[in-house]
């Protein structure tokens, strides 16, 4: 088992041969970091870059422009308006596809991995009326009911179930695909505008500081709306997996969101703790941190530290509002966590694998818990070592993770590549408990 700890007196530990050993005061995990391990690129290119196709741009896999119909009917999509501020549309029909250009859409995942089955069986789960509503509009138009028959036809195929026998076969698919609580956010660019070869991907870190706000808030209005939809789910499991050695199917930008019925493991872990020591985030987090000159970057709305214990180099990025839920916040909350959260995407590179995980207070909890949001870097593979002691070896240490995003962030800030009022490393202020959401701290608490 993880060794259990109640402080993070020992969760940072360097040997004398330089051995750096962690544990993680949030769920014990144990990591060391040995010397000379780290001394690598972080990416490990797998063939030379090919020349673009003239429908690279559009046709590169079934996430791109102009394969809108390759996925399950789109829920909602988001765009910025002729006065520049983002705009959302929900329930388009296919004919309403091409009238306005998606940044990002949200769609129904193909495979889900907590089916719509799932909740009708074990809870007696309903479509909502709205849902109900638009998936009868939808099956009513010619070309919808056409489209929702082929992807329910795809399922099958690639399920093992071969062809339908009748369309009532298809049709018992069709609630997944409207109801359901597995969600796809999807970017509209599989390549950077200009890209000449296959490795200039379109990563987060290569959309602009507005653009990632556009998708994070997308993000967050997806994730209340699951929220919403069933009574049956305290959480929705938000993420996003980069690159296929970070699990990705699709080397195109998207997050998941997968709405289920319980908090999740290590949610559970961190709430026995937080109902001991309400204020560990800011104690054992940032706080932390701080003293171990492990605080990366922040600004008024956000922090970024080095995370510690970690099964991959990790950087996490803590909200400092007082409001736990995301879906809650004000835009300007959320304008300056994205623009965090993008910083470090655009410091971290498009070809490092990497996963985003979001972490936020369950609504069925009744103590406070800040949103942040963990980008761990898929550097090595877990082997023998690691399953025979629990050990987890890295090979960047959180002084080296620190040293990497700091160095890129004071280039990309002068280039002007990420918000400019990000403040980075000695910049940032040694305020003690600058996390809000612990409602026993007073300000002049939060000064000291």
């Amino acid at each position: 088992m993880p060794l259990d700890v109640q402080s993070p007196k020992h969760a940072l530990t360097t040997m004398a041969d330089g051995t750096i050993k962690q544990v993680s005061p949030f769920s014990g995990t144990q990591v060391w970091t040995v010397p000379g391990r780290g001394n690598r690129p972080l990416s490990n290119r797998a063939k030379e870059p090919e020349l673009l196709a003239e429908d690279a741009f559009t046709h590169s896999c079934n996430f791109c422009e102009a394969k809108q119909l390759a996925t399950p009917p789109e829920k909602t999509r988001t765009f910025r308006g002729e006065d520049g501020r983002w705009q959302i549309l929900r329930d388009q029909m296919p004919h309403q596809l091409g009238e306005t250009r998606a940044e990002f859409r949200r769609v129904p995942n193909l495979f889900e991995i907590v089916s719509y089955d799932y909740w009708v069986q074990n809870y007696g789960y309903e479509m909502p009326e709205g849902r109900r509503r638009h998936m009868e509009t939808y099956l009513a138009d010619s070309a919808g009911r056409e489209h929702v028959y082929e992807i329910a036809r795809t399922r099958m195929r690639a399920s093992g179930l071969g062809e339908a026998e009748s369309e009532d076969e298809l049709l018992a698919l069709a609630p997944a695909y409207f109801g359901g609580g597995h969600d796809v956010i999807i970017a509209r660019r599989h390549f950077v505008d200009g890209a000449t070869d296959d490795s200039q991907l379109a990563s987060s870190g290569t959309l602009t500081p507005d653009e990632h706000h556009g998708f994070t808030a997308f993000t967050i209005d997806a994730l209340r709306d699951l929220l919403e939809a069933n009574r049956y789910a305290p959480y929705v499991v938000v993420f996003q997996n980069w690159l296929s050695a970070a699990g990705a199917s699709f080397d195109h930008l998207h997050k998941q969101l997968v709405t289920i019925d319980e908090r999740g493991v290590q949610a559970e872990m961190e709430i026995a703790k937080l109902r001991r020591n309400l204020n560990m985030y800011n104690e054992w987090g940032v706080n932390y941190a701080s003293y171990h000159n492990l605080v990366i970057a922040e600004n008024d709305y956000a922090v970024v530290v080095a995370g510690i214990g970690h099964r991959y180099p990790t950087t996490a990025i803590y909200s400092k509002s007082a409001t736990c839920e995301p879906w809650r916040q004000s835009e300007e909350e959320v304008r300056g966590f994205s623009d965090l959260l993008h910083a470090v995407h655009a410091a971290t590179g498009p070809e490092v694998a990497c996963n985003e995980e979001w972490h936020y207070r369950p609504v069925d909890l009744d103590v406070p818990m800040p949103w942040r949001v963990n980008i761990k870097w898929r550097l090595s593979t877990v082997a023998g070592f690691e399953g025979n002691t629990k050990i987890y070896v890295n090979t960047l240490s959180p002084f080296d993770v620190r040293d990497r995003l700091v160095t890129n962030l004071y280039r990309l800030r002068d280039e002007g590549r990420v918000a400019g009022d990000i403040r980075i490393a000695a910049e940032c202020t040694p305020a003690r408990n600058v996390l809000l959401y612990n409602p026993m701290l007073s300000k002049e608490g939060q000064d000291r």
